[in-house]
């Protein structure tokens, strides 16, 4: 990848991790770049996700900064070989804008994916029908084509079985709103609970009697990405686009009210006796 195409998601991580490495270690830009024996607009270039670091430079900041954990190390390392990665949204050419690139790349390097939805359902497990209806696909626009094609590649992280985990909590009222004719809402409530019964999926519903603090009530999906150890991030959509909150202080926060959720939704095994239920009651 050109230093032209960056920033990158990649590289703007791999940036804020180095800057925060140095500022707790307490050194300036000048510093580093003494060490690194390059100028200061570099490392500046660097920490701005601009350019990529090398790796002999990657080991000398290590020391520098006094990071000690091979694991940690290993970690950064990988990033920092991934920022050069090509995806398969840019492989096939997919007219993307900056955010969903964001949101794709943060899924794709991640191990878990844990979702709160409280207005749709979460999109690794829309059937193709119902995501047609949400994305106006109906429409024959080629925004809402390309956007449905995107979001059924993106369920092909399903099948990778243990090497990728989907958690998700879904308020109940989610439920009811799936709406369309019989066969679109039947069969989009089959394929939750086929979903649900995959081993890496785990599908829990949030009842109208929990009564979690109302600021855990913003949907959100907390990323854990690969690594030895992984590292968390937080994306958080609204009406003009999305962003990521990668601060440990914010995510222990979403980390937190993650496990209020799930603490407050059904069981699993009740969840998914609610879908039936819920299932039996459209059929009829």
């Amino acid at each position: 990848m050109a230093q032209s195409d960056m920033p990158t998601t990649r590289s703007r991580r791999l940036g804020a991790e180095l800057r925060r490495l140095r500022l707790e270690a307490g050194l300036r830009v000048g510093d580093v770049a003494e060490a690194l024996e390059c100028g200061q607009p570099k490392i500046s270039q660097i920490e701005n996700g601009k350019r990529g670091i090398r790796p002999l430079d990657l080991t000398t900041f290590f020391n520098l900064v006094g990071v000690e954990d091979e694991r940690y190390r290993n970690n950064v390392r990988r990033l920092a070989r991934r920022i050069h990665q090509r995806d398969w949204w840019a492989a096939e050419g997919l007219t993307l804008d900056s955010t969903l690139k964001d949101f794709l790349t943060l899924e794709a390097d991640s191990e878990q994916v844990c979702a709160f939805e409280n207005a749709v359902l979460p999109g690794l497990l829309h059937t193709e029908p119902y995501m047609r209806r949400v994305f106006g696909a109906g429409d024959g626009t080629a925004g809402a084509r390309e956007l449905t094609r995107v979001r059924l590649r993106r369920q092909e992280r399903l099948d990778e079985g243990a090497d990728f985990r989907f958690r998700a909590v879904v308020d109940v009222t989610v439920l009811h709103r799936v709406t369309g004719d019989r066969a679109l809402v039947l069969g989009q409530l089959a394929h939750l609970l086929d979903a649900a019964a995959r081993p890496n999926v785990t599908l829990q519903v949030l009842p109208l009697d929990a009564v979690p603090p109302m600021r855990r009530r913003v949907p959100f999906q907390l990323f854990s990405q690969r690594g030895e150890p992984p590292v968390d991030a937080v994306w958080l959509e609204h009406l003009t686009g999305g962003g990521a909150l990668e601060h440990r202080s914010d995510v222990a926060v979403y980390r937190s009210s993650w496990d209020e959720l799930t603490a407050a939704a059904l069981s699993p095994s009740a969840s998914r006796r609610y879908v039936r239920d819920l299932m039996e009651e459209r059929a009829r």
